[in-house]
């Protein structure tokens, strides 16, 4: 398989899937969400893969969340690129795809483990709070932007970190929009391990030792299970995302995308109604 904004490789029992667009701080296009798709669709009927590893290119960043510039009233627009890419699916708007990410790496019946390299931003942060596992490097950062780049994600993002993080620490995240380091997180229980820069890899390949050692339809059942507790939050996300879709087109919106990409403070004194 070809791809454009991701590396996709399988080795040894394992499915690396690794956003390849560090120029954006592996910031997602539609065209990069439905390649990520395309991938796990794909290690999800190898039978040869037993465990999945996400993460990002270079050392900076393991995904930052949707590209800011090519963002307009109208969403995330699809470029010349992506109407040449895989499937129609590239034409749904951005949360929609970003949304069945999410719900393929909840639903492929093999752990996934997010391989945190650096920042975890915005729906980058999703991606991760959703894998099954989390291994960070110390320089890893994690944090939300929404409502200071006029967006939200208000299922996954919010109601099933809550659950991983507790109401009070999700809402600090969330209202407060800053940035927390690797330790930080751990000691929230946002990520499972914390190690040194140039042992994270070494970390994550011992992780998936483990994990292939164990019997895959133990894992797939228990991954079952522990989904089943919060799979009422899909009909939230899929409701979220009809309102974000809607939020996208709004003034109110547009000057949280415009400032941040002219680097200056919002001001959303005047839509506060």
């Amino acid at each position: 398989m070809e791809f454009q904004d991701i590396l996709y490789s399988k080795y040894n029992g394992r499915a690396r899937v690794t956003i390849n667009r560090p120029q954006k701080l592996n910031a997602f296009t539609n065209h990069t969400l439905q390649e990520m798709i395309s991938a796990l669709l794909d290690a999800w009927t190898d039978k040869n893969v037993g465990v999945i590893i996400l993460t990002g290119a270079g050392d900076r960043a393991f995904c930052v969340g949707g590209d800011q510039s090519i963002r307009s009233k109208d969403g995330y627009a699809t470029t010349e690129l992506e109407k040449s890419g895989l499937d129609k699916l590239e034409n749904l708007p951005l949360p929609n795809n970003h949304a069945m990410l999410l719900q393929i790496i909840r639903n492929i019946p093999k752990p996934v483990v997010a391989m945190v390299n650096g920042y975890a931003i915005g729906g980058g942060h999703v991606i991760h709070v959703v894998c099954d596992l989390t291994v960070a490097s110390e320089k890893a950062k994690f944090g939300q932007v929404g409502p200071r780049v006029g967006s939200f994600d208000a299922g996954y993002g919010t109601a099933y970190l809550a659950r991983v993080v507790g109401e009070k620490k999700a809402r600090e995240i969330w209202f407060l929009c800053q940035q927390y380091t690797a330790e930080e997180a751990l000691k929230m229980g946002l990520v499972n391990k914390v190690v040194p820069p140039d042992k994270l890899e070494e970390e994550v390949e011992a992780m998936c030792d483990t994990l292939l050692a164990h019997s895959p339809t133990s894992l797939a059942a228990l991954k079952t299970s522990f989904n089943a507790d919060t799979e009422s939050i899909w009909g939230i996300h899929s409701m979220a995302g009809v309102a974000l879709n809607l939020y996208y087109g709004t003034d109110e919106a547009m000057e949280g995308r415009n400032a941040f990409m002219e680097k200056r403070k919002p001001d959303f004194s005047k839509f506060r109604k």
